[in-house]
C-alpha cells in the first residue's frame, strides 16, 4: 500500500424526498445567483426544473438556466455560460443530469472567476486561483461526478481532464425514482461507464492492498448482478437505486486509497469519443475487453486474481495468463447481455485515424500504470478492439 491523503467533502442526500433539501442546502452555501445547467426536456417532466426554480424564488436568489448541454460536453457551450455568469454575477452552479452536464457545470465553476480563457485548465494545467461552489441532482448514474475532483471537456477531436478538489460538489441530491424513464441504451452505458471506474482502480501494480482490492471486487460484483436486472425489468427500483450508488463508490477516491490505478483505457476511450463522438459508456465496453486481452500476455497477475475472485476461474487449471483472457470474454459477455456494442467493427470505425489518435494521447509520454503504452502499444490495443 503507498501512502495516501483522502479528502471528499460532498454531502450526499438520497432517496425519495431528497430534492425536498434543496432549500437548506442553498441557504447554507449562500447562493444570490444561481446558474442552472441541464440537457433535455426530461428535467422539466420530472419537476424538477420547476422545483428548483420556486426554491430560488422564495429564497430571493437570481434564478439563470441553460438546457443546451450535449453528450461529450463541448468548451464552445462552456465559453458561452462562463460569459454569462460573468455578467450575471454568477456564484454558484448547479448541474441537473449525468456526467456531460456535470462536467459542463465544473467546467464553468472553473471559468467565471478566472480572466483567461477556460481551455487553459485543460490544456496546459494551470491551476485555479478560485473555482464557484458546485451542485447535483442526479438523473443518470454513470459518470460518478457527482462527487469526484474531475471534469472532463471536448475541444474539437481533444478530449481532456482537469482535476481539482474543489471541483468535488458541495452535494448531490440523487433520487433513483428520476432514473426510471431511462433508455435502456443510456442505463446499459451508465452500468459499463461505472464498472470502468472500477477496473481501471483494480488494475494496480501496487501490493498490499487487501482492504481496497475486497471492496472493489464487492462492488463489481453488486454492479454485474443488478446491471443484469436492471435490464432485465428497466422498472426495477431497488436495482436502480443500487447502480445509482455505486457510480457514486465507483468514483469518489475511496477505492483508490493505498493504490495506483492505471487508467490507460480511460485514456484510449478519450481518443475513440473525442475522434468519433461515440458514448463513453459504450467506448469503455469496447475498449476495457481489448485492453485485458492485450495486458493478458504482458501482466496477467491482477486481471487473474479478479478472474479468480470474481468468476471463479480456477487457478489450479489455469495459468495467469489463461484466467486473464477467461476475465475478458467475461467482460465482454457481460456488455454484450446489456446491449451494447463490443467491437469498433460494429460502430464503422476502422484504422485510418489509429496513428493520429495514439500520438494526440501519448503527446506527453506513455499512457497507463499498471500496463504503460506507447504510441505502438496503444494501436495494438485499438486494433484488439
Amino acid at each position: 500500500m503507498v501512502d495516501f491523503e483522502y479528502y471528499n467533502p460532498a454531502k450526499i442526500e438520497f432517496g425519495a424526498d431528497a430534492i425536498k433539501q434543496l432549500p437548506k442546502l442553498l441557504q447554507e452555501a449562500k447562493v444570490t445567483n444561481l446558474l442552472l445547467v441541464y440537457s433535455g426536456d426530461f428535467v422539466k417532466t420530472l419537476g424538477i426544473f420547476d422545483y428548483v426554480k420556486q426554491t430560488c424564488e422564495s429564497l430571493q436568489i437570481r434564478f439563470f438556466e441553460n438546457g443546451n448541454v450535449i453528450p461529450n460536453p463541448s468548451i464552445e457551450l462552456v465559453r458561452e455560460l462562463v460569459q454569462e455568469g460573468k455578467q450575471n454575477g454568477v456564484d454558484f452552479v448547479l448541474a441537473v443530469g449525468g456526467g456531460s452536464s456535470i462536467d459542463t457545470a465544473k467546467a464553468t465553476a472553473l471559468g467565471i472567476p478566472y480572466q483567461g480563457d477556460v481551455w487553459d485548465f485543460f490544456e496546459k494545467g494551470i491551476q485555479p486561483e478560485s473555482v464557484l461552489p458546485i451542485g447535483v441532482i442526479s438523473t443518470l448514474p454513470a459518470s460518478g461526478s457527482e462527487t469526484s475532483n474531475a471534469a472532463i471537456l471536448s475541444n474539437q477531436e481533444w478530449k481532456l481532464g482537469f482535476e481539482d478538489n474543489r471541483l468535488i460538489p458541495q452535494f448531490a441530491i440523487m433520487n433513483p425514482q428520476y432514473t426510471l424513464g431511462l433508455p435502456a441504451f443510456q442505463t446499459a452505458a451508465g452500468v459499463a461507464d461505472i464498472l470502468s471506474h472500477l477496473l481501471e482502480r483494480y488494475f494496480s501494480d501496487v501490493r498490499n492492498t487487501d482492504v481496497t482490492d475486497y471492496l472493489i471486487e464487492g462492488a463489481v460484483q453488486a454492479l454485474l448482478v443488478n446491471g443484469k436486472k436492471v435490464i432485465a425489468h428497466p422498472d426495477d427500483l431497488a436495482a436502480r437505486a443500487e447502480i445509482q450508488w455505486l457510480a457514486v463508490i465507483a468514483h469518489n477516491n475511496l477505492l483508490d486509497t493505498g493504490r495506483i490505478g492505471d487508467w490507460g483505457s480511460h485514456r484510449i476511450e478519450h481518443e475513440l469519443s473525442g475522434q468519433y463522438g461515440i458514448t463513453h459508456g459504450e467506448g469503455m465496453a469496447i475498449v476495457i475487453p481489448a485492453w485485458v486481452r492485450y495486458a493478458a500476455g504482458i501482466k496477467p497477475w491482477k486481471l487473474a486474481q479478479l478472474s479468480n475472485r470474481v468468476f471463479h476461474t480456477d487457478l489450479f487449471h489455469y495459468s495467469e495468463e489463461e484466467s486473464a483472457r477467461i476475465l475478458a470474454d467475461e467482460l465482454e459477455q457481460f456488455f454484450r447481455g446489456l446491449g451494447l456494442r463490443t467491437r469498433l467493427e460494429e460502430l464503422e470505425i476502422d484504422e485510418t485515424h489509429f496513428a493520429e489518435m495514439a500520438k494526440r494521447a501519448t503527446r506527453n509520454g506513455a499512457v497507463g500504470h499498471y500496463l504503460k503504452l506507447d504510441a505502438d502499444k496503444f494501436v495494438e490495443v485499438l486494433k484488439l478492439a
